[in-house]
């Protein structure tokens, strides 16, 4: 398994998104909480310098479009997987033009595009996760069991397994992954049920890091040259219990990032970016 894992979680470039002013008022929630415009896109420039000054991935900066209030949720609108693109067919309507824009500058980064276009499928981005050796795919209110079999079609070296998500927006709001064949997941009944699920579904033997809040579940990964394992992290001010669990990371360089205002939109922190692993061309 080391041998196969061995490029997980290598990444080049990173495809963002800014926030758009529309979003505290009109961004698909759950809750009602206020969000603070300014905040959020403080909050959003820092997680974008990490991925670009910490960790020196080849960052996409989309502008943001206010008749699209979700877009800085780029994550839903395309999986990538080595050189392909699969563009989604996303399961909110009022985000289905939040593809354009993603499409384009994949293409422009010269993957191969492939697009969702059966319209009886739904997918979306958040609800895909993708192990090193396997997919997971939630079926949420987002997705469906036509746009999983598409993402099984299209990335046919890999199995799909797919994983009820009752009670949570996306798969990926309680899990991700928090390195190679670690599954980071939230404590939460419906977490560890999904859990038991992906588990009984594979054949292969997964290590699990349990988080005490779900939403602090989800983590980004990355395996950067000279820098080792990469895990950012909800910050201590936000979640202290959980961040001590990720602290027990010993040979890791952990980043703690603040996601408060977009986290009242369902926001997470693997929902901001599109991470591709690009081979430089010869």
């Amino acid at each position: 398994m080391a041998e196969l894992m061995a490029g997980f979680g290598v990444f080049t470039h990173a495809l963002v998104r800014g926030i758009a002013s529309s979003l505290p008022k009109e961004a698909l929630r759950m809750s009602s909480a206020e969000v603070d415009l300014a905040r959020a896109q403080h909050q959003h420039e820092i997680y974008v310098g990490v991925l670009k000054h910490k960790l020196g991935l080849q960052v996409i900066e989309l502008p943001a479009d206010d008749s699209l209030p979700d877009c800085v949720f780029v994550e839903d609108a395309a999986v990538v997987c080595g050189d392909t693109a699969l563009i989604t067919r996303p399961g909110a309507p009022s985000r289905r033009n939040e593809t354009e824009a993603v499409r384009k500058a994949l293409n422009d980064l010269g993957l191969n595009i492939v697009d969702m276009a059966d319209d009886t499928a739904t997918l979306d981005g958040g609800d895909v996760l993708f192990t090193g050796r396997e997919f997971f795919v939630g079926l949420s209110k987002r997705t469906n069991q036509r746009g999983a079999e598409i993402l099984a079609d299209t990335f046919k070296d890999y199995a799909v397994s797919t994983v009820p998500v009752c009670d949570n927006l996306h798969l990926k709001s309680f899990c991700s992954m928090a390195g190679p064949g670690l599954i980071a997941i939230g404590s939460s009944e419906p977490a560890q049920k999904a859990l038991k699920i992906m588990q009984q579904m594979s054949d292969h033997r997964y290590d699990k890091l349990t988080i005490p809040d779900d939403a602090a579940a989800n983590c980004i990964y990355l395996n950067i040259p000279n820098k080792g394992h990469v895990v950012l992290h909800r910050t201590p001010e936000e979640y202290p219990e959980s961040a001590k669990v990720f602290e027990k990371l010993k040979e890791y360089m952990l980043i703690p990032v603040a996601l408060t205002e977009t986290a009242k939109v369902d926001g997470a922190l693997t929902c901001s970016s599109i991470l591709i692993n690009k081979q430089r061309e010869i």
